[in-house]
C-alpha cells in the first residue's frame, strides 16, 4: 500500500516532502497546528514520532522526545491524535516512528494491528535489526503496514541488498554519518552516496539527515524521491511557531 501511493504521487510531483515532528512537544495542540501547516504546504508524508526516553536523534530531536515526556505524554495519547488527524488529511500519508521498547510494551502485534487500523501505513523503528525483528516484521505484514528500515553510509552493498528485502515501502537513507540534526553537505561525495543507494535498492529513496536550506533541498532534489526534514522543522517551529513552519516548507518548492 505505502510503496503503490508514494509511486502514484511520484508520478506528478518529485521530490516528495517527509516532515518529522514529535508527538506531544510541546503540546498536541501545537502539534495539529503544526500538522495543518505542514498540509497546507503541500507536505506529502508526515512521520509522527512517539517519544523515547533513549532515542537515537541528535540534541534538538532528544531534547523534543525528553520535553514530550516530561510533560506526561503517553502511546494511547499518541495513537488517538493520530487517529485524529489521519482522519482530517486522508490524503496524507502519516508514519509513525520510535523505538522498539515501545512496540514491546504495547505488545508488538497489537501496536501494528492498532496502527493500521487508524490508517497509519508505515513504521519506522532505527534500533531493531531485521535479524532480530521477525515479530515486528511478520506483525507488519500481517497488518498490512509497512516496516521501514533504515540505510546508512557505513552499509556495505551487500547489506543494503540484505535490508532491501526487508523493507517496505521505501527505503529511508541517511545522508551522513552521526546524528539528526547536523547539515548535510550536498556535494559530490553525496550523490555518489545516493547513487550507491539506487544501486542497491528496489524501493523509492528518501533522504534525510540534515536538510536544512532551499539551496540543500535543491541541491538534492534531482537524485532523490523524498526529501525528509526533522530537526531544522523543530528548530523552525521554536523559533518562530506553527505558521514559520508552513512558511519554511513553503518557501523549498517557491
Amino acid at each position: 500500500m505505502l510503496e503503490n501511493n508514494i509511486k502514484a504521487l511520484l508520478e506528478h510531483k518529485k521530490p516528495l516532502i517527509m516532515a518529522h515532528l514529535v508527538l506531544g512537544f510541546p503540546s498536541f495542540e501545537e502539534n495539529r497546528k503544526v500538522v495543518d501547516e505542514m498540509v497546507n504546504a503541500g507536505v506529502e508524508v508526515i512521520e509522527l514520532q512517539i517519544p523515547f526516553s533513549e532515542s537515537w536523534d541528535g540534541p534538538v530531536i532528544l531534547k523534543a522526545n525528553e520535553e514530550a515526556l516530561k510533560n506526561g505524554t503517553t502511546v494511547s495519547a499518541c495513537f488517538d491524535f493520530a487517529q485524529k488527524i489521519v482522519k482530517a488529511y486522508p490524503d496524507t500519508i502519516f508514519l509513525f516512528m520510535t523505538y522498539y521498547n515501545v512496540l514491546f510494551a504495547q505488545g508488538v502485534e497489537a501496536f501494528a494491528k492498532k496502527a493500521k487500523a487508524i490508517g497509519i501505513q508505515g513504521t519506522i523503528v532505527p534500533d531493531i535489526p531485521p535479524e532480530e525483528g521477525k515479530e515486528y516484521i511478520a506483525a507488519c505484514e500481517s497488518a498490512g503496514i509497512s516496516p521501514i528500515f533504515l540505510f546508512t553510509p557505513t552499509t556495505p552493498d551487500e547489506r543494503l541488498k540484505e535490508l532491501c528485502a526487508y523493507s517496505k515501502g521505501i527505503a529511508y537513507c541517511v545522508g551522513r554519518k552521526g546524528t539528526t540534526g547536523i547539515k548535510t553537505n550536498a556535494d559530490d561525495s553525496l550523490i555518489e552516496l545516493i547513487e550507491r543507494y539506487r544501486r542497491s535498492i528496489d524501493l523509492p529513496i528518501a533522504l534525510g539527515f540534515g536538510i536544512q536550506s532551499k539551496q540543500d533541498f535543491d541541491a538534492i532534489a534531482p537524485y532523490i524521491d523524498i526529501a525528509v526534514i526533522g530537526t531544522k522543522l523543530l528548530i523552525v517551529q521554536q523559533e518562530s511557531g506553527a505558521n514559520g513552519v508552513g512558511l519554511f516548507l513553503k518557501s523549498l518548492r517557491q
